[in-house]
């Protein structure tokens, strides 16, 4: 169980983050209240170091949101009016991971390696498909993933090879990073090619679900988000049990 300072560093650290992220308007006040509630239950259930990869992760979705933002909002794809996530945005991106902090708790695996890999598989997705989608609308070629159809950047279900290639680079780098940060001084081994494949199959997972079940109206986008990180992280996990 985490301990009293412990406790309360992880409501500094979220505080903290979340009256920067509403002054320099990263987040809407919904978002900031739904990162700070999302955020201090990964902490104290997690682990503080789950909620510092967190914290990358999110730093790592505003600078790609920023990125050519001015290109994106003439293209009427931006998040917000200037880049802004809301609590749908906090939802969509935590409630895996916050899931995954709560059952490892539950079952007596907090700080556990197979609760890590878990952890940091849902990470790895959410980064992916967020890198994917803020890079790939930049793009002015996109096919629909189900048929190869050319669709226009930021269709549900749309991919372009640029896109893609950021959708592997963000995978891979969210498993590197969080490596460093859950296993702390831990030569990687196999098991980091874990949440950089589901990283990547979670994004294309992603965009399967946004091009059927999302288009044909039976989840909307925080479902498809959701759905997707659910997916890759199961994988992950069933992967270490079985092959590792």
């Amino acid at each position: 169980m985490i301990s009293a300072v412990g406790f309360l560093s992880v409501l500094l650290l979220c505080g903290i983050l979340t009256v920067i992220s509403y002054k320099f308007e990263l987040l809407t006040i919904s978002g900031s209240l739904a990162s700070f509630g999302v955020g201090s239950l990964i902490g104290i259930f997690g682990s503080i170091n789950w909620l510092v990869l967190l914290i990358i992760f999110a730093l790592t979705g505003f600078i790609v949101t920023k990125y050519k933002f001015e290109v994106k909002r003439k293209k009427g794809l931006q998040e917000g009016s200037k880049g802004e996530r809301t609590y749908r945005n906090v939802v969509a991106n935590g409630s895996v991971p916050l899931m995954v902090a709560l059952i490892s708790f539950a079952m007596g695996e907090q700080g556990s390696d197979a609760a890590g890999i878990a952890y940091l598989c849902a990470i790895s997705v959410a980064a992916s498909d967020t890198v994917a989608s803020e890079m790939g609308v930049l793009s002015s070629k996109a096919r629909l993933i189900t048929n190869l159809e050319k669709v226009e950047a930021g269709t549900n279900g749309g991919v372009s090879a640029y896109g893609t290639a950021w959708a592997f680079l963000g995978a891979c780098f969210a498993s590197a990073m969080g490596w460093i940060v859950i296993f702390p001084g831990v030569f990687p081994d196999a098991r980091i090619f874990i949440p950089a494949v589901m990283g990547f199959v979670g994004c294309n997972l992603d965009s399967l679900i946004g091009a059927t079940l999302e288009t044909w109206g039976y989840v909307k986008k925080l479902g498809t988000n959701i759905l997707s990180m659910a997916l890759g992280t199961v994988l992950g996990y069933i992967t270490l049990i079985l092959v590792l």
